[in-house]
């Protein structure tokens, strides 16, 4: 099962991953949609190559959601709404990544666990990004809610499969 998961997704980059690629970069400074093209390709070594009718649409909708906005120069860069939208991206991605980190290190049961929490977050993480724009706060908090709770039900699972390893040894 793991491996047939890692065959889907570990050949390609995973659904959504642009536009939070975006976001990322343009945290730092505004860019082209050329330069974003040609960062992900310098930066992935070559394996990942957006193409322009993936960046340019992205982009668009980017606009629309008014999450980025664009200079008389042709660059994009984030808008206040696009700042606070990456900030809860590395909020959830600190407390996922702390949560992966130790349930890699128990083993197997860890690893499979882990391989559960990425493909609901990836699924997950796919709807929001459908749906972000037309979000209320009421709805953007439930869904914030929704992944506190599933991320308290992997930390239970952790301190279990770690006593149950204790008694093992």
């Amino acid at each position: 099962m793991i491996s047939e998961w890692f065959q889907r997704v570990g050949s390609s980059v995973p659904r959504g991953f642009s536009r939070y690629f975006i976001l990322e970069l343009l945290k730092k400074k505004s860019h082209s949609g050329k330069e974003i093209i040609d960062y992900a390709v310098e930066q992935s070594n070559g394996i990942w190559k957006p193409s322009p009718g993936l960046i340019y649409p992205l982009l668009g909708r980017l606009l629309d959601e008014g999450l980025i906005e664009e200079d008389t120069d042709g660059k994009y860069q984030l808008t206040k709404k696009g700042k606070e939208t990456a900030e809860d991206v590395d909020k959830v991605n600190d407390i996922v990544k702390k949560q992966l980190d130790v349930l890699f290190r128990l083993g197997n049961v860890g690893r499979f666990v882990a391989m559960d929490l990425i493909e609901k977050i990836s699924s997950m993480g796919a709807i929001l990004s459908s749906n972000i724009s037309n979000m209320t706060e009421d709805e953007t908090k439930k869904y914030k809610d929704f992944l506190e709770s599933e991320l308290k039900k992997i930390q239970e699972k952790e301190v279990k499969t770690k006593g149950k390893q204790i008694k093992i040894d």
